[in-house]
């Protein structure tokens, strides 16, 4: 395999595309005396804290490996990840082309593909050999015809904000990055407040609602409802906690986890009871439906300034996301960047600066509820999962001092968030 490219492409290390070929470039690196590096997908918020992991300089060429193509967007985004570092990436050496436009996608973005073998090729040996039969033969070539996979490239301005991918940013830096005007008000609270707390008041009736709000507002960059376990919900009741969010200076947050397609989510977000879309900041969806959901409520949040943030992860034991999903919902989140502000998550799922990650079922004390809630402390929900902001419910709205109480969370989230900005300045 390594013949394809010897003595043809100059370059000084080697990099396989994580997490799949990584044994491939080792076992490549090791057999002739090259320097091979680890790319990681996701910086951790502790270790070293590198994009890159081993022995590398700006300027240097890499060559990196894969073991199957099919879009080819793997290789593409670890060529964009260590361009971000200084590293020239353009040249791949490739086991299996499943010819799925992989190779056309690629050429476009300037990266040249040295390939071992394509798939009609191994049919070919196969149909030769008498392994298969000539209609299974034409059977997966027009199946992998019919199915072509392209890349939603992302542009350039994205791969600027990417270069950032080694760095935890200010909350004020990361808000003059951002183009959604929810996102750049939220840092900005964030920054100014000196808190990534947001309060989860899941209580039943509007005078607990409006109380909690006035009483910890000072403390939270937000406040997440669920305003349709109110029992005695009114347009009033809402137009005072838009008032108490003006005085307190904090985004609200509508967890509607809306989920069903396109047309339905558009009436549901827009009108109704409840009327969403006028006086909440931020909703949630699932990207299970697909990216209609998100165009429907583009359609009637962006007029009106509003933003959505997707479910990739969720607390709850036994919870069926997996990461395919997850991925497929960052995927989502890039494609529509200018309204999806970030995740509901339980790990760091991008370095994207502008994009947040708020962790729920964050609680200091308890492991855990006989519901299926599983609960993560404060300092670790920021230090070990990289969220940006922490829900907190029952620790602040069952607490003896509600207010008390939301102080200590917003110390606590606010301080490790900063402490592993300290701890990466002196270790760079």
């Amino acid at each position: 395999m390594y013949k394809l490219v010897e003595g043809v492409v100059q370059f000084d290390i080697l990099c396989g595309v994580p997490y799949a070929a990584l044994h491939l470039a080792t076992c490549i690196a090791n057999d002739h005396g090259l320097n091979n590096v680890l790319l990681r997908k996701v910086v951790k918020q502790y270790g070293t804290g590198k994009l890159i992991e081993g022995v590398y300089k700006e300027g240097q060429k890499c060559l990196v490996v894969e073991d199957v193509m099919v879009s080819g967007q793997g290789i593409y985004e670890s060529c964009e990840s260590l361009k971000s570092q200084g590293v020239e990436a353009t040249d791949v050496l490739l086991v299996l082309d499943r010819e799925q436009n992989g190779e056309r996608n690629l050429k476009k973005q300037g990266i040249r593909l040295h390939c071992l073998i394509r798939v009609s090729e191994a049919l070919d040996i196969l149909l030769k050999h008498k392994r298969i039969d000539a209609e299974l033969s034409n059977e997966v070539m027009r199946f992998l015809k019919a199915n072509p996979a392209n890349i939603p490239f992302t542009k350039a301005e994205d791969h600027q904000r990417t270069s950032q991918i080694n760095k935890l940013l200010p909350f004020d830096e990361r808000a003059a990055l951002c183009s959604n005007p929810v996102s750049k008000k939220l840092f900005t609270i964030m920054h100014e407040k000196h808190t990534n707390l947001c309060l989860s008041a899941d209580v039943t009736t509007v005078d607990m609602l409006l109380k909690l709000a006035d009483q910890v507002g000072p403390h939270i960059c937000m406040l997440k409802t669920h305003v349709d376990i109110l029992e005695d919900f009114t347009t009033a009741a809402v137009a005072q906690l838009v008032e108490l969010s003006q005085k307190h200076n904090f985004v609200i947050f509508e967890d509607r986890k809306f989920s069903d397609i396109g047309s339905t989510v558009k009436q549901q977000y827009a009108g109704g009871l409840y009327k969403i879309a006028d006086w909440s900041e931020v909703t949630t969806a699932h990207s299970i439906p697909g990216p209609g959901i998100v165009q429907a409520l583009q359609a009637v949040g962006s007029p009106k300034d509003r933003a959505c943030v997707l479910l990739a992860e969720m607390s709850s034991k036994g919870n069926l996301t997996n990461a395919s999903y997850s991925v497929a919902t960052v995927n989502m989140a890039r494609e529509y960047s200018d309204f999806v502000i970030g995740f509901i998550s339980q790990s760091k799922l991008t370095s994207d600066p502008t994009l947040l990650h708020m962790t729920p079922g964050v609680k200091n004390t308890d492991k855990g509820d006989n519901l299926g809630q599983q609960y993560v402390n404060a300092a670790d929900a920021v230090t070990l999962r990289g969220a940006d902001i922490i829900i907190v419910g029952r620790g602040i709205t069952q607490a003896a001092d509600p207010v008390a109480a939301a102080n200590e969370y917003k110390n606590l989230g606010y301080e490790s968030y900063e402490n592993l900005r300290t701890q990466q300045k002196s270790d760079e």
